[in-house]
């Protein structure tokens, strides 16, 4: 699951080996011509490496190298490579995953991203009570597996031009578990109903400390203004049909 959001970068008017059903999708595979990445700073701004044959013949350790350069640089593109996030990230438990503050999803929210974003949806992967208890205005409710496949893959929300994203933001209470394995289990998902390194949601991030974090920070973006944790008194029986759904 590292290697879920971790690849090397290939622009898409540069053709990239198809791999089969089977292999690894997202670990580093040989270069095959010249490949230009995107970096931070100004959209056109881009770095490139010479091409280096068609691999055959081309030591390990250079392959290596070239690897390592890409898989360094400041910042990664999304799932498909056709773009760097757009979206500042944080550090976070999950080292394959992209993590974003409450403050960037409350910017986001209130329209600052809005040139490069179409639509951006919250995932909310808490249990229902949990959401009906005060949830991110217009979250939507996914808490188990089918949901995410019925809401975002049979389908699927598409940009209408190039120039705009659609984002996915994924949190549960405090983004440790339901959050972060709903984000990776779409990922996974959205792979094998594609050609690699093709996507219908090349942009997934996760809300550093989930909506308890959020609703401490920015209060006044939750609907109704509350909190309400998986673990509340009153919701017990709740809380374990549900853990048994979720397995």
């Amino acid at each position: 699951c590292r290697q879920l959001f971790r690849s090397p970068s290939v622009p898409g008017s540069v053709p990239r080996p198809v791999l089969k059903r089977g292999q690894s999708s997202d670990r580093d595979t040989p270069v095959k011509a010249k490949r230009q990445r995107r970096v931070a700073g100004s959209p056109g701004q881009e770095a490139s490496v010479e091409p280096v044959g068609d691999g055959e013949g081309v030591g390990s350790a250079r392959l290596a190298e070239i690897e390592n350069l890409l898989a360094n640089d400041d910042r990664e593109l999304v799932g498909d490579f056709s773009k760097p996030h757009l979206l500042p990230t944080v550090e976070g438990k999950d080292p394959g995953l992209k993590y974003i503050s409450p403050g960037t999803l409350a910017a986001v929210l209130t329209g600052h991203f809005s040139s490069f974003i179409e639509r951006s949806i919250v995932v909310d992967c808490r249990y229902p009570y949990e959401y009906e208890g005060g949830h991110v205005k217009g979250a939507v409710n996914l808490p188990l597996q089918r949901d995410v496949e019925e809401f975002l893959l049979e389908q699927p929300i598409v940009p209408l031009g190039a120039s705009k994203r659609v984002i996915i933001i994924f949190h549960c209470e405090f983004s440790v578990e339901r959050g972060p394995k709903m984000c990776k289990f779409l990922r996974e998902r959205d792979r094998s109903c594609h050609e690699y390194p093709q996507l219908h949601y090349p942009e997934l991030y996760v809300v550093k400390g989930g909506y308890r974090e959020f609703f401490f920070q920015f209060p006044s973006h939750c609907e109704p203004r509350d909190y309400r944790p998986m673990e509340h008194a009153a919701f017990k029986e709740e809380l374990r049909k549900f853990r048994g759904q979720s397995r």
